[in-house]
């Protein structure tokens, strides 16, 4: 059983920085990939889109939008994951998603197929202008 809890949300000034956290339980470090999806609040009926994730190799994925300004790592011995977020604008406003079990490609490109993942519940980061 694959559990998670993200936390760390919060609200910052533009330009700001921000890390979150998310503890995870019964992950297969072996298949697909753990990481970080948002949702932009009152936009629930579009799909949560990929942020960052890395794979068993500790290899890194990064969708475009947050490249240079992200950084996903993992803490195995903790069973933990973190985002730092570097100069954070309003448009990160969103929910932050821990997610693991999904296709490491979801978050780098657009796809034409659906996916299954293991979803946490979620940690608000507001981003003021």
């Amino acid at each position: 059983q694959v559990q998670l809890q993200e936390s760390g949300g919060n609200l910052v000034q533009s330009g700001g920085s921000l890390r979150l956290s998310c503890a995870y339980s019964g992950i297969d470090y072996s298949r697909y990939c753990i990481g970080w999806f948002r949702q932009v609040p009152g936009k629930e009926r579009e799909e949560r889109a990929g942020v960052a994730a890395i794979d068993s190799d500790g290899s890194t994925y990064y969708a475009d939008s947050v490249k240079g300004r992200f950084t996903i790592s993992q803490d195995r011995s903790n069973d933990a994951l973190y985002l730092q977020m570097n100069s954070l604008n309003p448009e990160d406003t969103a929910m932050y998603y821990c997610a693991a079990d999904f296709p490491c490609e979801v978050v780098t490109r657009p796809i034409n197929y659906k996916y299954n993942a293991v979803w946490g519940r979620g940690t608000l980061v507001a981003v003021s202008s």
